[in-house]
């Protein structure tokens, strides 16, 4: 089983989109038949077969084992991974692009260049599993408290300026053998989890 999984199908996309398959999906984290399933989700063996079908079909889970009980096989399935990004690929036709000028401060270009690294590193994720190898990636995550929109903005041009010089410093358009990588950078309000049925807040 994946930590991630990455759902580029738009039929497989549908499929985990159904409440009921999704339910599903988040109980086969442990694997389990469509017997035990059945009294946990509050339907019949056979409804809950109908949706596992549908979910193997597209390959969000996967058979375990298969248990002789007297004239019955119980199939004993599994969730492919603890959980799934649906990637924009899935929606081709309406995808959001980054490809228009760039906007430093438009949060909705942000927005598309997010998609976009969903998009990217999920395609390098699926192709790295089909050929057992990792992907060289590096990420960091923080948080920034700023006094002002004033320190903000300073904070903001130091980072362009010192990644423009690091860019200047490594990026060889003549290496030999050399592989592009693409650096996104993103500053935005935190947003704060909801402690009941309220809203996240910004």
């Amino acid at each position: 089983m994946f930590d991630i999984a990455v759902i580029e199908d738009p039929a497989a996309a549908e499929a985990s989109l159904d409440p009921m398959r999704a339910r599903l999906l988040a109980e086969l984290a442990e694997p389990a038949s469509a017997t035990m399933l059945a009294a946990r989700v509050g339907l019949a063996r056979q409804k809950v077969n109908y949706h596992l079908r549908a979910l193997e079909q597209h390959g969000l889970i996967e058979l375990v084992e298969e248990r002789r009980k007297g004239n019955v096989t119980e199939r004993v399935m599994r969730a492919t991974a603890a959980s799934y990004v649906i990637s924009p690929i899935a929606l081709s036709a309406v995808r959001p692009s980054p490809a228009q000028p760039a906007d430093r401060l438009s949060a909705r270009w942000l927005l598309a260049v997010a998609a976009r690294l969903v998009q990217d590193v999920g395609s390098l994720i699926t192709g790295a599993d089909r050929a057992k190898k990792r992907v060289a990636t590096f990420a960091i995550d923080a948080q920034v408290r700023f006094a002002s929109a004033t320190d903000r903005a300073a904070f903001a041009d130091e980072l362009a300026a010192t990644l423009t010089d690091l860019v200047g410093r490594y990026h060889d358009e003549s290496a030999s053998g050399g592989r592009e990588h693409r650096v996104v950078i993103a500053l935005h309000p935190n947003i704060t989890p909801p402690t009941d049925n309220t809203e996240p807040t910004g």
